[in-house]
Order: structure tokens, then C-alpha cells, then sequence
């Protein structure tokens, strides 16, 4: 299925993360799956670099973090808790670990399939936090490292444009490592959005 709207090219991921992850707000995410088209517009984000304590590269290259180091525009997948999936857009030049971590969406397409896949879980609970996001989407580790600029299953593409005033930015959710780490204000999010995840 081609997109509706230009996809998303690599020269925009390319860039530095929290231009990246404040430019995603109002992008749309859309998930290809058993013949559906599922999306989302992207009212959260969070950056992570790999100077970053609170980043999993912050410590080298590793099998799990290999795919940060790699070329942008590629989707970083990641388990936690023993039970969760939480999906990321690979940043910056290659050789240099970043990525944007997509925190929540407000449903566009297939809100149907969606409730199916969260079990009912409606309203707000459907996609307002990256593991909720997951679910509802059908987005798990099966598409790491998968090409955001070419994949027929997983992409983003442009939708709405967000103002600045609309934009409000704040520290991480849930993070762990340094006072830098815990205080830097590298989350953003959707002015009065109601899937923002708080």
C-alpha cells in the first residue's frame, strides 16, 4: 500500500535527536499488518544520545544497541520488562548512537483493529504510552533494524503541523542514571493532547 502523505526520507532522521523528536510531533505512524493499515499521529516523544546515561548505548556498542550506531531512518525495537515492547526512530550520523523514542499516538486508521489488539482497552488507554502504542499497532521486535524509509511494513509519514506554542517539553518518563539523565528536558509533547501519556 502506498503511503497517503510523503513518507519521512532519511536526510530527516539525520539531523540532531531533539530536532528530530520534536519534529515528529504531528507524524503519522502507520503499521502495515494483515492487509490493514493501522496508524497514529505522534503527539509524545523522548530523546536519547549516547552521551546520555540514561541511553542504552551509553555504555558502547552492544548486539542490542548495534542498530543505534547504524544509518538513521531505521527502527530501534526494544523488550523491558520481561513483557513490553517500545519502538524507536534511529538519529543522527551513522557511527553515532541516538534515536527517538515514540511515546504515544492518537489513533487515525483502524482504531477497530486497534481495540482488538489492546483487548478492548479503549478511549485514551489505547496508545497513550510507547508499550500501549505497540500493542495497538502490532509493533514488536520481529521489526527492528527494519528501514523506516522503505519498509512496506513500518513507516512514518508526514500529517499536521504543530506549532511551537502548541509544543511543550519537559524531563524523560521513567528514566534511570545521573542528575543530567533525570532533569534534562528531552521529552516533548502535544499541548493539551489527551493520549499524551501524562
Amino acid at each position: 500500500m502506498k503511503p497517503l502523505c510523503p513518507r519521512l526520507e532519511r536526510a530527516f532522521y539525520n539531523r540532531d535527536t531533539r530536532i528530530v523528536a520534536r519534529e515528529l510531533l504531528g507524524k503519522r505512524l502507520v503499521r502495515q499488518i494483515d492487509g490493514l493499515r493501522l496508524s497514529g499521529r505522534i503527539v509524545e516523544t523522548e530523546v536519547y544520545t549516547q552521551n546520555d546515561a540514561a541511553c542504552h548505548a551509553s555504555r558502547g556498542r552492544t548486539p542490542r544497541t548495534e542498530v543505534m550506531f547504524g544509518p538513521p531512518g531505521h527502527a530501534y525495537i526494544y523488550f523491558i520488562y520481561g513483557m513490553h515492547h517500545c519502538f524507536n526512530v534511529v538519529t543522527e550520523p551513522e557511527g553515532t548512537a541516538a534515536a527517538a523514542l515514540i511515546r504515544a499516538l492518537a489513533p487515525v486508521e483502524g482504531r477497530q483493529e486497534m481495540l482488538v489488539r489492546r483487548q478492548g482497552r479503549g478511549g485514551v488507554q489505547l496508545s497513550n504510552g510507547p508499550a500501549k502504542l505497540c500493542y495497538a499497532l502490532g509493533i514488536d521486535r520481529s521489526l527492528n533494524r527494519v528501514d523506516l524509509t522503505t519498509s512496506k511494513e513500518l513507516w512514518i509519514e508526514e500529517d499536521k503541523e504543530i506549532a511551537g506554542e502548541q509544543i511543550a517539553r519537559g524531563p524523560r518518563i521513567g528514566v534511570r542514571g545521573d542528575e543530567r539523565a533525570l532533569n534534562v528536558e528531552w521529552r516533548f509533547w502535544v499541548r493539551g493532547n489527551e493520549y499524551v501519556s501524562r
